[in-house]
């Protein structure tokens, strides 16, 4: 195990071991006899606070401190615990704060259905085949900065009651977030989504941020509920990107797609300033949706349909002569602009009957 610079007692079975001395033995739980582990255990109940820091935790070992408490914890420390084998927290109730901060899960990570009354932390830890979170609840805060996933990683229907934290997260595999609800803000700034990403039937009660997340393999956000602010500023994708929202603010400005875009606006406004949209690109509306900049869009192939464009700026569009649109209002027409067969009776401009 790594050198630690802890703030706690480590283990005195060896140098390498930084595990949470339990006392009065003086090492970890990994490192308690049969008896001493018996009496540690026969001294849980539910709702037990455990600490298990930097500590190899065996099935064996979990399953008897799960067993003891009825698969009830209090606080629960495993920062920078290693588990070296599948890992089973399905149904467990955590009653207090959480923390699996630098945590090392080497085989697959399961908290179906888990509910976690108070904040719950994964900073920067590791899963090497894949975690499942489905149908989780977490009451207060929710951190998984810098978390790294080599498998599938699953998020459906979990539900996440206050703030959730996913800033540089590394996806490796399959990522789902279908049908999760977020309460609060949502912040998944510089995510790496190396795989396919759905976001379907996703709510965010507040702030989705996607500021600087990277898609590799298509990103679907479609369809998703926002409260307030949609950002997918600076965001890169690379086989296309499909976004469904409505009822708030969408920031694409400096997107980059190298495939289809598809983006369907329902009463909601987006700023497309300086996207770079390398395939195809549509956006859509319905409901007074509107697009507020295109300045220096680059976009070889950009249709809007249904969009109020009267405050747009058209300013520095690299391709106008890429740019089409239908049943759109305009304050007025942009130079070079290709317009639908039907385009006076869609060109709905101030002072035109």
């Amino acid at each position: 195990m790594r050198t630690l610079d802890v703030g706690w007692v480590t283990c005195a079975a060896s140098p390498e071991c930084a595990g949470s001395a339990r006392q009065p033995y003086g090492r970890c739980l990994a490192h308690l006899d049969t008896a001493e582990l018996d009496e540690v255990v026969h001294g849980l109940s539910p709702g037990s606070a455990v600490d298990l820091r930097a500590t190899v935790v065996s099935r064996d070992l979990l399953e008897r401190i799960l067993t003891a408490t009825r698969g009830r914890l209090g606080r629960a420390r495993f920062d920078w615990a290693t588990f070296p084998e599948g890992v089973r927290f399905g149904d467990i109730a955590f009653g207090g704060d959480v923390s699996f901060d630098h945590a090392h899960f080497r085989r697959l990570a399961s908290f179906f259905d888990a509910r976690f009354a108070r904040n719950a932390s994964f900073r920067e830890a590791r899963f090497d085949r894949g975690l499942s979170l489905h149908g989780v609840a977490i009451t207060g805060h929710a951190a998984f900065d810098r978390v790294s996933i080599d498998g599938d990683a699953l998020f459906g229907g979990a539900l996440f009651n206050r703030t959730a934290s996913f800033e540089n997260a590394d996806f490796h595999g399959f990522v789902t977030f279908d049908g999760t609800g977020f309460a609060g803000d949502a912040t998944l700034r510089g995510c790496r989504f190396r795989r396919t990403v759905s976001f379907r039937k996703t709510s965010f009660g507040g702030l989705a941020g996607f500021d600087g997340a990277r898609f590799s393999s298509g990103g679907y956000l479609a369809p998703i509920s926002v409260g307030r602010h949609l950002t997918l500023a600076g965001a890169w994708a690379g086989k296309g990107l499909d976004v469904t929202t409505g009822g708030c603010s969408v920031d694409l400005r400096r997107l980059e797609v190298g495939g289809r875009l598809t983006v369907r606006l329902d009463d909601a406004e987006a700023d497309l300033e300086g996207a770079t949209l390398h395939g195809p690109a549509t956006v859509r509306g319905r409901d007074g949706a509107r697009v507020t900049s295109l300045h220096e869009v680059d976009a070889e192939e950009l249709e809007l349909a249904d969009l109020d464009l009267s405050t747009c700026l058209f300013t520095g569009i690299r391709h106008p002569e890429g740019l089409r649109m239908s049943g759109c209002a305009l304050a007025v027409v942009p130079r070079g602009t290709r317009l639908g067969s039907r385009w006076w009776s869609l060109w709905r401009a101030p002072g035109h009957g």
